[in-house]
């Protein structure tokens, strides 16, 4: 009776169970593995390239790629191919990383041929740091950082660089930065944050610079541009504007670059007899909007002014200049000439196959640009700049047509853009290679920051664009503005340079206090 106890407590309490449990483990494990599969075949896959992706509610790839991804621009897989190359070409434990902070994803022309001038002259700068550099280290690896067309996807992107900050990649700068917009002052603050020194190669709002009111909001901020207020004072030095011979016309609400531009050429014409005048774009400045038929009823009012006026002073982006230009060419006062000035941004006319050149005949568009290739070849060349300095970058741009420096795709130095990043990516590698100590390949973070209040006098920067002498909040001091005027063939003709402080820098390049 006990033997057949223990007989049956085998079979049905312990065998049988015993039996049913793996099977019942293995259908659990098939279930879990069929809706894992059916999960893993119906989530889209939002990768684009190894560190860039589609975040949810978009269709823009961004994030930070170390490879040849092009970002959906045919125009720069020439070039691509040439920086995976030479970042390929690095040995490991060499080198620190720089990212370019570029809007890569843009659709507008004018936009994507300011990211690939951009790029273009950010990589010339990597090779010769990595080609020319007597033994000096660090060498420079190259990533490209895209916060989206319009710069809303910047968090992510931030994020991203702070991370590679961090890691392996070795981090130590972000140069670029290219249009003064209320999201490229958030990327920028959040980079300084986190202690990623950063270099603006073309922005030029007031309240995009350390400075400007007694404080630092951007810590381990460099620019190579003037400001806007510098740009003013430089533009004024030139051709001497006064309140009763000018008209402001301006971008309301604005933005960063606006705004500080409307305030510059505000102060320059205090006590004008005329009201300025208000125009509202779209949100997207790129975007065409319904402002030309504004600017129509604008060229009415600047056919009222009297006839001693001959100056309008304009405070706004490039595709609103253009639609402003085009309604100028159809004025009723045909018979009076006027001058158009702005900033940097007329650089963008160049290439805008939508400007009506017939209304430049009797038209002037001047601006003040960031560099020109033609501003310092003249002979005697004015102290601030360097001639050896433009023929260096051509030595380079010649290197480029093909390997192992090229090709780098079809080259235009007119719009200043090439060269102005060429610059301050030569700044970036200056401040890493200055911060770095000796026995060590990369320099601590933040110590690349707190090099910008020592680049003037010996240590600065002999760039392309002029002399790059930083002030203590790392603003360049009485940099050269190229004056350049638009001609009617569409081409950016320079005119001569002006100062900020009215003459060019001492040999000393010495900031006052």
């Amino acid at each position: 009776m006990r033997r057949g106890f223990w007989v049956w407590l085998r079979e049905d309490v312990w065998e049988i169970p015993l039996r049913r449990y793996p099977a019942l483990l293995l259908s659990a494990a098939l279930v879990a593995g069929a809706v894992l599969a059916v999960r893993t075949v119906t989530r889209e896959d939002r990768s684009c390239a190894p560190g860039v992706v589609r975040l949810e509610g978009s269709d823009e790839c961004v994030g930070v790629s170390t490879t040849a991804y092009d970002f959906g621009q045919p125009r720069l897989r020439e070039l691509l191919a040439a920086i995976d190359r030479e970042n390929r070409s690095l040995k490991e434990g060499s080198y620190v990383t720089v990212a370019l902070l570029e809007p890569f994803t843009a659709t507008d022309r004018d936009t994507v041929n300011h990211v690939l001038h951009q790029l273009q002259g950010t990589y010339l700068a990597q090779y010769q740091a990595n080609h020319s550099a007597n033994g000096q280290t660090p060498a420079i690896r190259l990533a490209l950082a895209n916060l989206g067309a319009g710069g809303q996807h910047w968090e992510h992107t931030v994020g991203r660089l702070a991370e590679l900050a961090k890691g392996p990649e070795r981090l130590r700068a972000v140069t670029g930065i290219g249009q003064s917009t209320e999201n490229t002052k958030n990327a920028v603050r959040e980079l300084t944050r986190h202690g990623i020194p950063v270099i603006g190669s073309s922005i030029t709002a007031d309240d995009l610079a350390n400075g400007q009111n007694g404080t630092d909001p951007f810590p381990g901020l460099a620019r190579v541009a003037p400001t806007n207020t510098d740009e003013a004072r430089a533009l004024a030095s030139f051709a001497k504007v006064t309140a009763g011979r000018a008209l402001l016309v301006y971008d309301k609400p604005g933005d960063p670059y606006t705004r500080t531009l409307q305030k510059s050429f505000s102060r320059l014409i205090e006590g004008s007899p005329y009201e300025p005048q208000p125009f509202t774009p779209p949100a997207d400045r790129s975007q065409e909007g319904t402002t030309a038929n504004t600017f129509r009823q604008i060229t009415h009012l600047v056919c009222d002014t009297s006839r001693a006026t001959d100056t309008i002073l304009f405070a706004g982006r490039h595709t609103q200049l253009r639609q402003f230009v085009n309604a100028l060419g159809g004025r009723g006062c045909q018979d009076r000439k006027f001058t158009v000035l702005t900033g940097d941004e007329g650089s963008y006319l160049t290439g805008d196959h939508d400007l009506d050149r017939d209304a430049l005949r009797n038209l002037s568009v001047r601006y003040t640009a960031l560099a020109h290739p033609d501003a310092f070849t003249e002979d005697p060349v004015p102290s601030g700049g360097s001639a050896a300095d433009t023929a260096a970058l051509n030595g380079l741009l010649a290197s480029g047509r093909g390997e192992p420096v090229g090709p780098i795709g079809p080259v235009s130095l007119e719009d200043g853009q090439l060269i102005i990043a060429y610059d301050a990516m030569r700044l970036a590698v200056h401040g890493i290679r200055e911060a770095t100590p000796d026995g060590r390949t990369d320099p601590p973070l933040t110590d690349v920051g707190l090099q910008w209040p020592q680049v003037k006098g010996s240590l600065r920067v002999n760039g392309a664009s002029g002399w790059i002498c930083l002030d203590v909040h790392g603003n360049p001091y009485d940099k050269a503005v190229p004056i350049v005027e638009l001609t009617a063939q569409g081409r950016a003709r320079f005119v001569q340079i002006a100062w900020p402080e009215g003459k060019p820098p001492g040999k000393e390049c010495l900031p006052p206090s």
